[in-house]
């Protein structure tokens, strides 16, 4: 408990500079690429939820979950690889900045493709090469090429890349919050009956 105290303590560090640009310049960004209910997996303090009409958040941290029900945002505790929710429940689910800290992805996407309805959209955003480096928690880099690589072996097309705040190598080099975020949707493929064989 005294580590969620303290990533909980370490979340509300971040600055007024920071929530401003969530709320105002990534988030609408994001949002636009998302429909309907929507699960934001690792919701931390409930940034986005908050900026987000019909988003539901959940996170492994139980200091992270009181804290956002505080807020009077709907949040519920998760074990890991775990989502508390019955299957084609959201029309979207974002990610953000939470797979470079999984050190096997594979049970957890099973578990988004799980929760989510027909060709529903997946946002996943990662830390670019500076910003990896800056928690000592971060297991695994993605590259853009790896995290659609990633995403697809699970079961997920691509649809498109954005850049946060916008691509450029200088920034991916030396500014914290930089982040590239794949966008996915569910393949159709995964969502129709296997063929069955007939005996000739």
């Amino acid at each position: 408990m005294e580590q969620h105290d303290t990533y909980f303590q370490y979340l509300k560090t971040r600055s007024r500079v920071a929530l401003l640009y969530r709320r105002f310049w990534l988030y609408p960004r994001l949002s636009a690429q998302l429909r309907g209910t929507v699960l934001d997996i690792g919701c931390g303090i409930g940034d986005m939820l908050s900026s987000r009409r019909n988003t539901v958040g959940v996170d492994v941290n139980q200091r992270l979950v009181e804290y956002c029900r505080g807020r009077g945002l709907e949040a519920y505790l998760m074990k890991p690889d775990e989502l508390p929710f019955e299957s084609n429940r959201f029309d979207g689910v974002i990610l953000d900045n939470v797979l470079e800290h999984v050190v096997d992805p594979g049970p957890l996407l099973v578990e988004v493709s799980r929760v989510l309805r027909p060709r529903g959209r997946v946002v996943v955003g990662v830390p670019g090469t500076y910003g990896y480096t800056l928690d000592p928690d971060h297991k695994h880099f993605y590259s853009e090429a790896d995290l659609h690589a990633r995403m697809n072996e699970a079961g997920f097309s691509t649809i498109r890349t954005l850049y946060a705040p916008f691509r450029n190598d200088f920034f991916d080099a030396r500014l914290a919050s930089y982040s590239i975020y794949g966008i996915y949707s569910k393949r159709a493929a995964d969502l129709e009956p296997h063929p069955q064989t007939h005996a000739s």
